[in-house]
């Protein structure tokens, strides 16, 4: 009979699961709690949140089958930002702890190398900055363009002047 912590737990997982863009599932054996505690205050900072979940109440929130390991949930409540993954790999990068088990990106199941893919895009910020430069990009070269030539006429402007 499950108790009603547990089924609380199940009730507050199957929430988060509905509410996140994205979920990445990693097995956090080897991390020393420091190193855990680090991780969550970064994805913290980006707007995610990391958590030790127990697999038989995550796989019941989930309606999946029953997950293995040591496992740790990366919950992404906004899909159009891949910084916390970004986040994610360069802790993974630093550490080489976590391993990525798999995730489920705007509900689907994706694998640990499409995670890292993913984490490897750029960002909104950053797309959004290439695409304000290369909108500005032939607007910069038309005006150097005018200003060249103007320059060029007060050279010679100069030159007649000082040739009188």
């Amino acid at each position: 009979m499950p108790n009603s912590k547990k089924i609380f737990t199940v009730q507050n997982l199957t929430e988060k699961v509905k509410q996140a863009k994205a979920l990445i599932l990693t097995d956090y054996a080897g991390l020393k709690v420091g190193q855990i505690n680090e991780l969550r205050t970064e994805l913290k900072k980006v707007g995610a949140e990391y958590e030790v979940v127990k697999n038989n109440l995550l796989s019941l929130a989930l309606k999946s089958e029953p997950l293995t390991g040591p496992t740790a949930a990366l919950w992404v409540y906004q899909a159009d930002d891949t910084t916390p993954l970004k986040t994610l790999a360069a802790f993974i990068k630093k550490n080489e702890l976590p391993k990525i088990k798999m995730g489920f990106w705007e509900k689907e199941l994706i694998s640990a190398e499409k995670v890292m893919q993913l984490a490897n895009l750029p960002g909104l910020s950053e797309l959004q900055a290439k695409l304000v430069g290369m909108l500005n990009s032939p607007i910069n070269r038309l005006v150097l363009t005018l200003n060249g030539n103007l320059q060029k006429l007060v050279f010679v402007l100069k030159g007649v002047k000082t040739n009188d």
